[in-house]
């Protein structure tokens, strides 16, 4: 005679195994997500500015940012992580605030209102964005 067979019926995702570093979303009509992997840990006295940019790069996608404004911020904010997750030495400063800088213009246009077609509020991120990115590094 046969084992008796169990059969389990799940509502989602189901792991048999560990995991790491995936995304999943189901039912949905639209989603956005972004994952983030810092080449390293953060250097000493850093960390406020890696959470800082952190925190503005899952918002991007929300601003309603062109595609081409929305990749050079992106581009500026990973230039930005990466020195201050350097692992073969200090963040160099002139880097950093080159970095930073770049940042802070890709996002100008947002705080001044040039760019069009950005979502209720972005004006306002944009300007706290800066205000925190120029007071750090």
């Amino acid at each position: 005679m046969s084992d008796p067979q169990n059969v389990n019926n799940y509502d989602g995702p189901v792991f048999n195994a560990g995991v790491s570093h995936a995304q999943f979303a189901w039912n949905n009509e639209t989603v956005t997500q972004n994952q983030q992997s810092n080449g390293g840990p953060v250097a000493p006295g850093y960390e406020a500015l890696a959470e800082l940019v952190t925190r503005l790069l899952g918002q991007l996608p929300e601003q309603g940012l062109a595609e081409r404004d929305r990749e050079d911020a992106e581009a500026a904010a990973q230039e930005v992580l990466a020195e201050i997750t350097r692992t073969d030495a200090a963040p160099e400063e002139g880097r950093l605030r080159r970095a930073l800088a770049g940042l802070r213009g890709a996002l100008a246009p947002v705080a001044t209102g040039v760019v069009a077609g950005t979502t209720v509020g972005a004006q306002e991120w944009a300007l706290a964005a800066i205000a925190g990115l120029t007071g750090a590094g």
